[in-house]
């Protein structure tokens, strides 16, 4: 019998289902996937916007814990606030002539005499603690300058703050205004510095948490400001709605005014809210994540 050659293969129906069956399957696969990168950007936008509050009520509160209330707090409104906080503290090695006094190296036989949390320049303040003999008091300088000098000049072995010349080779030197009486070694000093944060719109119409660095001495004139966090919801005088709120309160818990003697402050409540920085569709709606938090902090009493 002669062999009959059948043909192998797919019929025109059979293709048609296959490509509709994956242009099903591929259509799920692709809406999975874009559902699953909307969710990654969403929880990263809201992480992002957590680590913003974080930011700002950490560094808020960090700086008015350690603001002195000796120099007061210089401007307290809803959505900023200026005052001096503490940059570090050191130990005299006495005086070099009649501007300079020397420092104590910043760390000397294994004990930091010198620590500050960034160095103080020109235009901080430098508070010097006089025995009881003399002023009894903290004695307020304004830091001409700060240089960086050897330490057997700065502070010689004979003071007793310094380990052996070798160990350490620089320490500094401050000029203090006005001209200083004679220091003698072992007095101790603590620096300030004068700043303003803010909640402050960008040219970008967009609203941060910002710090402006103000003179010392006299009525406030601040630099340009710089952002340190954001985005935050915009100003508001609802005190639900801002992005950044101040609250004063005094020591009996009593909330003062913004016109009220900053004195009588004894700790600050700060409140933010943060926006993510894009919008991010979930379900069909764009939402902008967001997130808000509060906290509390007292100012520091110097003696």
């Amino acid at each position: 019998m002669p062999a009959v050659n059948r043909r192998t293969g797919a019929t025109l129906l059979e293709i048609v289902a296959v490509l509709g069956v994956l242009g099903i399957v591929g259509t799920i696969v692709g809406q999975t996937v874009t559902r699953q990168q909307r969710l990654y950007r969403a929880t990263s936008e809201s992480i992002d916007v957590r680590e913003s509050v974080r930011d700002a009520l950490s560094v808020l509160a960090e700086e008015i814990r350690s603001a002195s209330p000796r120099d007061t707090v210089r401007l307290m409104s809803d959505s900023a606030v200026e005052l001096f906080t503490t940059l570090g503290t050191s130990v005299a090695c006495g005086s070099l002539n009649s501007t300079d006094v020397g420092l104590a190296p910043p760390v000397s036989s294994g004990v930091g005499l010198t620590s500050w949390q960034v160095v103080p320049d020109t235009g901080d303040l430098a508070f010097m603690y006089r025995a009881a003999g003399t002023a009894g008091d903290w004695e307020r300088y304004r830091i001409r300058a700060v240089s960086s000098r050897s330490t057997a000049t700065a502070c010689p072995t004979a003071t007793g703050l310094a380990s052996a010349p070798g160990a350490l080779s620089s320490s500094y030197v401050l000029t203090l205004l006005p001209s200083p009486p004679a220091v003698r070694a072992g007095a101790p000093l603590r620096f300030e510095r004068r700043g303003r944060y803010s909640l402050y719109k960008s040219s970008g119409a967009k609203w941060y948490l910002g710090y402006r660095r103000c003179n010392a001495i006299g009525p406030s004139v601040c630099g340009a400001i710089q952002p340190i966090s954001g985005y935050y919801k915009s100003y508001s005088s609802d005190s639900t709605k801002t992005g950044l709120l101040f609250r004063y309160y005094d020591s009996s818990n009593q909330q003062l005014s913004v016109q009220s003697d900053p004195l009588l402050l004894s700790r600050i409540q700060i409140t933010a809210r943060a926006l993510s920085a894009v919008s991010v569709t979930i379900d069909g709606s764009a939402r902008t994540a967001g997130d808000s938090g509060s906290v509390t902090a007292a100012l520091r009493n110097f003696p």
